[in-house]
């Protein structure tokens, strides 16, 4: 007879330590259930209350100082706007130039920290942001069709601005009660950071603003440039032409004015010469300076080699006889004088911002006024002077000046029985990524007359 098995209890085998003590019941699976998930990484952990009071902080103060500067830079130039249009003072304009600067680059810094956060409030800081770019894009149509009235644009700007930032106040601080800051933190909500509002931004500014602002400037660029030289120089999508125009009288006199550039295609250059008769007279541009007034030497070679173009001075060998059309530089006022100096030390040391900062002081009304009576008036009259002069023993005069003064002197031949025949556009600047389009001689089109 076989013994019977003999089994431990379960206080045995706890006692003697054979086996491990039972689980309990709460982390035993009942029959048929999955298997524990074993957890993955740790989540970040959450935002705490002190580092979005901290954001919210550090961007009421920036806020606050973006529309302090915004309403301290408005009404500094309304101010000194004011005293230039009424009592034409210019006593305020170099601190409008200094408050200025600041207010720039805190208005571009709130506008790009809205990209990144949508805590800040841009149904009130985008109108802020924008209104500096806006303001200045808007005033360029009217600085080349109503130049004698621009004064009062930009006065009507410096109102909008401080209205604006007015408003913005208002709004933030429920009235002008200006308290510190004036962007309260509860005003700041919402999370630190979006995804969606960042890849919003960047979108809107490189595929609508940027592209938007670039055809702006272009279109502006060529209106401008037609309006001033009264059709003399165009931008088209070659490049940059000039209309070369020839005036005849019914005593068989002739006048061709040629618009020059400082700057231009050696094949320009060769074609216009080539294109001069033999037998004519030109009266050649540039002023004298017998008196030493100018201290430095006026070169275009940085412009040239920017443009991958050459100089006037290089390429122009006009046939016929020359003769030299222009005044001396001692007839010019002291004021342009300096900024002849100023302009011809840009040129020769590069721009530096103590050439900038006189530059920027002597640019007033009325000394602009005198520069234009000075590079344009003066020169222009004397020119056709000589016109009238040369008129009595030479048939056929060409005047290759530089464009700005065509206009004046096409009236003035105008006015001496002179009515125009034909006209031909030449290229003068080529667009490099339209060069490989257009004949290598330099020309466009064909001459013809004009009805």
């Amino acid at each position: 007879m076989l013994p019977e098995p003999q089994f431990a209890s379960p206080d045995a085998n706890r006692s003697s330590g054979s086996v491990p003590p039972p689980l309990p019941a709460s982390q035993l699976s009942p029959i048929g259930a999955p298997p524990p998930v074993i957890a993955g990484p740790l989540p970040p952990p959450p935002i705490t209350t002190s580092d979005a009071s901290f954001l919210r902080r550090t961007l009421a103060i920036l806020l606050s100082m973006g529309l302090g500067l915004f309403l301290a830079d408005g009404f500094v130039s309304l101010a000194d706007d004011s005293l230039v249009l009424f009592f034409d003072s210019h006593v305020l304009t170099l601190l409008r130039s200094v408050m200025g600067l600041p207010d720039l680059l805190f208005l571009i810094l709130i506008y790009f920290l809205m990209g990144l956060t949508p805590m800040i409030p841009k149904r009130q800081f985008l109108p802020l942001t924008l209104f500096i770019p806006v303001a200045t894009l808007a005033l360029v149509p009217f600085a080349i069709y109503c130049s004698a009235r621009l004064h009062l644009f930009v006065w009507g700007s410096s109102v909008c601005q401080v209205s604006l930032g007015l408003g913005v106040l208002w709004w933030m601080q429920s009235g002008l009660k200006f308290r510190w800051p004036l962007v309260a933190e509860p005003q700041l909500q919402g999370r630190r950071f979006r995804w969606g509002n960042s890849i919003g931004f960047v979108l809107v500014n490189v595929f609508a603003l940027l592209p938007a602002v670039l055809v702006y400037l272009v279109v502006c660029a060529a209106l401008a440039v037609n309006h001033f030289s009264d059709g003399f120089v165009a931008l088209r999508p070659a490049g940059m032409t000039v209309q070369v125009r020839t005036y005849v009288r019914n005593d068989g006199k002739t006048v061709r004015l040629v618009p020059m550039s400082h700057v231009g295609e050696p094949e320009f250059y060769r074609t216009l010469s080539e294109s001069f008769p033999t037998n004519s007279l030109i009266l050649m541009e540039g002023v004298t300076d017998d008196q030493g007034l100018l201290t430095n030497k006026l070169t275009y070679q940085r412009m040239a080699k920017a443009l991958g173009v050459t100089e006037q001075h290089e390429a122009f060998q006009p046939r016929g006889e020359l003769v030299s059309a222009d005044v001396d530089i001692g007839i010019f006022s002291k004021s342009t004088l300096g900024f002849l100096n100023l302009v011809m030390r840009l040129h020769s040391n590069g721009v530096d911002l103590q050439t900038v900062l006189q530059l920027m002081q002597t640019s007033t009304a009325r000394n602009e006024a005198q520069l234009l009576e000075d590079l344009l008036g003066k020169r222009n009259e004397h020119l056709l002077g000589e016109i009238r002069s040369r008129l009595t023993a030479a048939d056929y005069l060409i005047v290759p000046w530089g464009a700005a003064h065509m206009p004046e002197v096409a009236r003035g031949i105008q006015k001496l029985g002179f009515h125009l025949e034909e006209s031909q556009e030449y290229v003068a600047i080529r667009f490099r990524s339209a060069a490989n389009k257009q004949n290598s001689d330099g020309k466009e089109g064909n001459s013809g007359k004009l009805k």
